[in-house]
């Protein structure tokens, strides 16, 4: 599965204020929710509720948070670059400053999957991690995403 699938490049949020973890996915849960018709709430207890089996914390600075809802019909991914790291419990102690918010159906298990794999890609390439960090406008962010989906990118 491809970025360009499942990223919603309107919704890029190149330099989102957080303070802490719980204000971030408040924030973003509110974001998807209003850009999906679909209840904040529901998009906040998914995430919350998947984050209470383990932080979602990838490391190097890296968040991919993540849940499922019955009343989407595609797998959703907001992305955001914090103004400011956040301690967010990640998995090698460090700050998180990129965010992959991504949301799924239900029933959506091999989607679902194949999405995080590709986000997982993503954020395991050094390279591009610095292009995303370097990137200061929505545009540009979406333009590094884009990019990565590219034949000739690693």
């Amino acid at each position: 599965m491809q970025l360009t699938q499942f990223i919603d490049f309107d919704a890029i949020k190149p330099a989102l204020p957080a303070s802490n973890k719980r204000g971030l996915l408040q924030m973003l849960a509110q974001a998807a929710g209003q850009r999906l018709g679909i209840d904040p709430a529901e998009v906040a207890a998914a995430v919350s509720e998947r984050e209470r089996l383990g932080s979602t914390g990838f490391g190097n600075g890296v968040a991919i948070p993540h849940g499922k809802i019955d009343s989407i019909g595609r797998v959703y991914c907001m992305v955001a670059r914090l103004s400011e790291p956040v301690d967010y419990k990640a998995l090698d102690g460090a700050p998180v400053d990129l965010v992959f918010f991504m949301l799924s159906p239900s029933d959506a298990g091999a989607d679902h999957l194949k999405a995080l794999a590709a986000v997982s890609r993503v954020v395991r390439h050094a390279p591009t991690l610095e292009k995303l960090r370097g990137a200061r406008s929505r545009d540009a962010l979406a333009a590094v995403l884009m990019g990565v989906d590219e034949p000739h990118a690693a």
